[in-house]
């Protein structure tokens, strides 16, 4: 039986004080192979350190979390590091895009530290910006691209190392409502293609779009209201 993407077993985190500061409560979560989960809750809720937890950035203090199957908590530092590039693509609000690279060699570098061979990159580069829809724009500079376009490279770029997990955090927050509906609907096909989705918002009608959804508020994880299960 396939192990779930991501498996929290009482996973909670508390910074130390004095006094302690309880970020997020310890809480239990299964996404599946395949799922489109939103994480929904407004500034302050404890997003973040979720976002954080769940991308190997930051190490619980309480309880197990298991990526793909393997106990994260055992690992030493450098693993961690390898098996956050190997399993966990990001894409995130502010694009994070080298300025004076072009949309190929953006999606290229990604590849540096995986341990992908220096010839294979450039053709799965160009496979990943085909899959965004911007096969015609791989030589543009982000300077030169639209926001939209720009979140199309950052999608690629955590495509490009095949992750287990796609891991969104407000992913269409610089972008006006046609290219944020564009990039969500492309989520929407990742999805259908098998694709782990995991988006960090705070806005519902974002939310609205994943297959199931929970909700963070004071550092507590449930189940949002009228949530697909």
């Amino acid at each position: 039986m396939t192990p779930p993407v991501i498996e929290f077993r009482g996973v909670g985190l508390t910074y130390p004080g004095p006094p302690p500061v309880e970020a997020f409560r310890p809480c239990d979560l299964a996404v599946n192979r395949g799922e489109f989960v939103t994480v929904v809750g407004p500034s302050g809720s404890g997003k973040s350190t979720f976002l954080n937890i769940a991308g190997l950035l930051d190490s619980p203090t309480s309880g197990t979390y298991l990526l793909d199957g393997i106990d994260t908590g055992s690992l030493r530092d450098a693993e961690r590091t390898a098996l956050r590039g190997r399993r966990i693509g990001f894409v995130f609000q502010s694009f994070h895009l080298l300025p004076h690279r072009s949309a190929l060699e953006n999606v290229s570098l990604a590849m540096v530290y995986n341990g992908v061979p220096r010839r294979e990159r450039p053709t799965r580069a160009r496979e990943a910006l085909d899959r965004v829809g911007l096969g015609h724009r791989m030589e543009a500079i982000p300077t030169r691209l639209s926001g939209g376009e720009r979140q199309r490279v950052a999608i690629a770029r955590a495509l490009v190392t095949r992750p287990a997990l796609l891991l969104c955090d407000e992913p269409t927050g610089n972008l006006d409502t046609a290219n944020a509906d564009a990039v969500l609907n492309m989520l929407e096909e990742l999805h259908a293609d098998g694709m782990t989705i995991l988006v960090i918002t705070h806005d519902p009608a974002v939310a609205a779009r994943g297959s199931r959804s929970v909700t963070i508020r004071d550092g507590l994880l449930s189940a949002a209201e009228g949530a697909v299960a």
